[in-house]
């Protein structure tokens, strides 16, 4: 099973993402610290927002396998400088949330993911639980 860190802007879904991998009850919280779900860490997005905490992202996905960039598909601005991935010495996959509402920008997230650098992008709604499978599949893997 794959280690994973789960990184994104605020309000992008990465905690109910989450809760969805996990098979937990889905509730809102505000992720304040560093969160460890067993094989994976959720992490404020503060910590992608402001570039001082830069630091404390590459050090946390030292202890994993893989990074997971996490892209807000309701969301057109795209959170991640281009080459975002080079900070990381691991594999960066990519991960478009909420496609499952009316308006989305998902082949706009999806370019988004590329620009910064991820490897395998997937598509998800964890209201929905769509796409979810494929990355517990690809976790497990």
């Amino acid at each position: 099973m794959k280690k994973i860190i789960i990184i994104g802007s605020i309000g992008s879904g990465k905690t109910t993402l989450i809760q969805s991998l996990k098979k937990m009850n889905t509730q809102y919280k505000k992720t304040q610290a560093l969160e460890y779900y067993g094989n994976i860490i959720d992490t404020p997005g503060e910590y992608l927002e402001n570039r001082r905490y830069y630091n404390a992202l590459t050090i946390a996905s030292y202890d994993c396998d893989e990074i997971a960039l996490i892209q807000d598909s309701s969301n057109k601005r795209c959170v991640f400088p281009p080459n975002f991935a080079s900070i990381f010495t691991k594999p960066v996959i990519g991960i478009v949330t909420k496609i499952d509402k009316e308006d989305t920008y998902i082949e706009d997230s999806i370019k988004c993911l590329e620009l910064a650098g991820a490897q395998k992008i997937f598509k998800v709604s964890s209201k929905e639980d769509i796409g979810i499978k494929d990355i517990q599949n690809y976790i497990n893997d």
